[in-house]
C-alpha cells in the first residue's frame, strides 16, 4: 500500500519540501490553542483568550488568499520568508504583550498581524507538488499525502503545544510552534529547484488571468460547511465528554476522529481510483453527512468514539477529490490561490459552528448540539452534490482534466 507514497516522494526535491511543509504548518493546528493556553492562564479569562484566539484564526482565514495572490505572483521564495518572519514576530509581540499584562486591544493587534501574515503553506506545498508531477495517479497520491500530513499536525500538533505550555512554561508552547514555522518557512523558500515558476506577463497565461467565480464560490461554500461541521464536533465533543464525568478523554476522542481521517487518506493515495474528482468529491461530502447523522443519538463516550473514527473516514477522502478538482479547474498561474479558498472557507466556518454549537450546549445539552454538524454536513453534502466542473474553455484545462473528465458525467 505504500508502494504509491514511496514513488512520489522520490521524486527530486520532495523529500525535502514535504518535510519543510510539515514543520511550517504547525501553527494553523497550534497557534489558537496556545493563545488559549497563555492567555487563559495569565488572565483567568477564558472568554478574553477565546477572543485573541478567534482575531487570530480569522486574520488566518480573511489574508490567505491575498497572500497566496501575493505568491503566485511573486514566487514562494519572495514571499516566504518575510511573511514566516512576521508570523513569528506577531507571536512574540503577543507573548510579551500578555506578560507584561498590556491591556486590550494590544494583545489582539498582535494576534491580528499574526494571522494576517501567516502563509499558506499546505497550498505552496500542493503547488510544488502540482509543478513537479504530472496530472494522474501521482498526483492524486501526493494530494493524499498532504492530507495525511495535515491530519498528522493535528493529531500530533496540539499535543506538543500542551505539554510544552502544561509542563514548561506557558510561553513555551507557542514560541517552540513559530520557531520551527519560521525555521520550516525559510526552508522551503530556500529550496528554488522545486518552486513553482513565475509568469512572465508576455506568457500564454497571464498571472491576472481570471479564476472561474462561480465555481469556486460554490467550493468555498462546501468548505464553510464542512468548517462549521469541524468547529461544532470539537467543542460538542468537549462537553459530551464532561457531562459523562470523562472531560480528559476528550483529546483522546478527537484523536480517535482525526485517526480515522489519517487512515482514510493513507487508503486514498494508494488506491487508482477510476471515479474523477468530482464523483469522489460527492461521495465524499455525502458520506460524511450521513455518517455525522447519529451524533446526536450516541449514549456514551465508547459508541461516540466509534462514531467520530467512522466519521473520520469521509474527511481526507473529501478534501482529496476537493483538492484535485481546485488543480484542475483553476489557472495554473493562481493556483496557490485557488488553493487557499478552499481553506479559507474552512477557516470561516470553524468558528460560527462552534459559536453556535456552544450556544446550543448551554441551552440543550451536549447531545442536542451535535446536530450543529450534522446540518452542517447535509448543507456541505448539498452544495457539493451542484457542484459540476467550471465552463472555462477546454483549452484552458485539458491537458490537467483529460486524464479523468471522461469518467464522470
Amino acid at each position: 500500500m505504500l508502494a504509491p507514497y514511496r514513488t512520489v516522494l522520490s521524486t527530486p526535491g520532495a523529500r525535502a519540501f514535504s518535510v519543510a511543509g510539515l514543520m511550517s504548518r504547525l501553527p494553523m493546528s497550534t497557534i489558537s490553542l496556545g493563545i488559549v493556553l497563555l492567555v487563559s492562564q495569565r488572565t483567568g479569562s477564558y472568554g478574553t483568550a477565546g477572543v485573541i484566539a478567534a482575531a487570530y484564526t480569522l486574520a488566518t482565514a480573511a489574508s490567505s488568499p491575498a497572500v497566496a495572490r501575493l505568491i503566485d505572483r511573486l514566487g514562494q521564495r519572495r514571499v516566504l520568508v518575510p511573511a514566516s518572519a512576521g508570523l513569528a514576530a506577531g507571536i512574540v509581540g503577543l507573548v510579551v504583550a500578555v506578560e507584561l499584562g498590556w491591556p486590550a486591544p494590544v494583545p489582539h493587534l498582535f494576534a491580528v498581524a499574526a494571522g494576517v501574515l501567516t502563509p499558506p503553506i499546505g497550498a505552496c506545498v500542493r503547488a510544488r507538488w502540482s509543478h513537479s508531477l504530472e496530472p494522474g495517479p501521482g498526483l492524486h497520491t501526493a494530494f493524499s499525502l498532504e492530507a495525511v500530513v495535515d491530519e498528522a499536525v493535528f493529531m500530533l500538533g496540539p499535543v506538543l503545544v500542551t505539554v510544552l505550555a502544561t509542563q514548561v512554561d506557558e510561553t513555551a508552547g507557542l514560541l517552540a510552534v513559530v520557531t520551527l514555522a519560521l525555521v520550516g518557512g525559510c526552508w522551503l523558500a530556500s529550496q528554488h529547484a522545486t518552486e513553482p515558476p513565475v509568469a512572465a506577463p508576455s506568457d500564454t497565461v497571464a498571472p491576472t488571468e481570471p479564476l472561474p467565480w462561480r465555481w469556486l464560490l460554490s467550493m468555498v461554500v462546501a468548505a464553510a460547511c464542512l468548517g462549521s461541521l469541524f468547529g461544532a464536533t470539537e467543542v460538542v465533543t468537549v462537553a459530551f465528554a464532561k457531562e459523562h464525568g470523562h472531560v480528559g478523554a476528550t483529546g483522546a476522542l478527537l484523536a480517535i476522529w482525526a485517526s480515522g481521517s489519517l487512515i482514510a487518506g493513507l487508503v486514498t493515495g494508494a488506491v487508482s481510483w477510476t471515479a474523477g474528482p468530482l464523483r469522489r468529491y460527492r461521495l465524499g461530502a455525502t458520506g460524511m453527512a450521513v455518517v455525522m447523522m447519529p451524533l446526536p443519538f450516541v449514549p456514551n463516550l465508547y459508541v461516540l468514539a466509534v462514531a467520530l473514527f467512522l466519521g473520520g473516514f469521509a474527511i481526507s477522502p473529501t478534501l482529496v477529490a476537493a483538492m484535485s478538482l481546485i488543480e484542475a479547474e483553476i489557472p495554473s498561474s493562481r493556483l496557490t490561490e485557488g488553493i487557499s479558498w478552499l481553506s479559507t472557507g474552512i477557516g470561516f466556518g470553524i468558528a460560527p459552528g462552534a459559536a453556535i454549537a456552544g450556544h446550543l450546549v448551554d441551552l440543550y445539552g451536549a447531545s442536542p448540539a451535535y446536530l450543529v454538524p450534522a446540518v452542517s454536513g447535509i448543507l456541505a453534502a448539498a452544495v457539493a452534490l451542484s457542484t459540476g466542473y467550471s465552463r472555462r474553455p477546454l483549452t484552458m484545462i485539458g491537458q490537467r482534466l483529460t486524464h479523468d473528465r471522461g469518467s464522470i458525467n
